[in-house]
């Protein structure tokens, strides 16, 4: 059955920083048909609380307290409740997320240095079945789409996986191998093992190699 356009729209925001939960709650509850029913700042609270508030949209911050991110967040969520529409923030330009987000199952890739201008419009075209991403990045996942991927493309959004990426900008981050275990939950020799992927995908001769890229890389990609 099709949505009234009078009806109120419930939305949930997943996202770690209060700050960031209160903007976007004061944006969107603007619109006399949106309401935010809920909020969480991890992964765990919000697969809880989900089931129980049930929103049309939950909105999904990449970067998350505890071990799952927000891609990972999205397959949940659709898995276990495949009626909610996923839009995933970031502070990441959407050229490194916006193609994972959406092959997990969201509708919409939002970077948050926008999301006041672009939140309300973002909603609107999920809402209706669309997907929402800029005319730019549309274009790159449609010629990818077409054309496929070059196999000389080395570039840690397109050669890794989304597990590796993690690591990667972690590296980049300047987290230790030990913090990264610990942080995502997992063993050193496991994250060790992740590395080591990432190295030989990225064609690095050594981990020093590795990391000066992937601080480098980190500093011009973030916004």
């Amino acid at each position: 059955m099709a949505r009234k356009e009078k009806d109120t729209v419930e939305i949930m925001i997943i996202d770690d920083h209060p700050i960031v939960r209160q903007g976007l709650k004061m944006i969107i509850e603007r619109e006399d048909r949106f309401k935010i029913c809920a909020e969480a700042s991890n992964a765990s609270d919000a697969i809880r609380i989900i089931g129980d508030a049930k929103p049309a949209i939950a909105i999904v911050d990449i970067s998350l307290e505890g071990t799952t991110n927000g891609i990972e967040l999205v397959k949940a969520i659709k898995e276990r409740y495949p009626s909610i529409v996923c839009i995933v923030l970031s502070m990441y330009d959407e050229s490194l997320y916006a193609e994972r987000a959406i092959r997990a199952g969201a509708k919409g890739y939002v970077m948050k240095k926008e999301a006041d201008e672009n939140i309300i419009n973002a909603i609107n075209m999920v809402l209706s079945g669309e997907l929402y991403l800029s005319e730019g990045m549309s274009k790159t996942i449609v010629n990818k789409l077409l054309h496929g991927s070059s196999d000389k493309e080395l570039l840690p959004e397109t050669t890794l996986s989304d597990r590796e990426l993690e690591i990667f900008m972690m590296i980049g981050n300047g987290v230790s191998m030990k913090d990264v275990a610990r942080q995502l939950n997992l063993s050193l020799n496991t994250v060790e093992t992740h590395r080591r992927h990432i190295r030989e995908k990225m064609q690095f001769k050594d981990n020093n190699e590795l990391v000066k890229y992937a601080v480098q890389w980190v500093f011009l990609n973030k916004r």
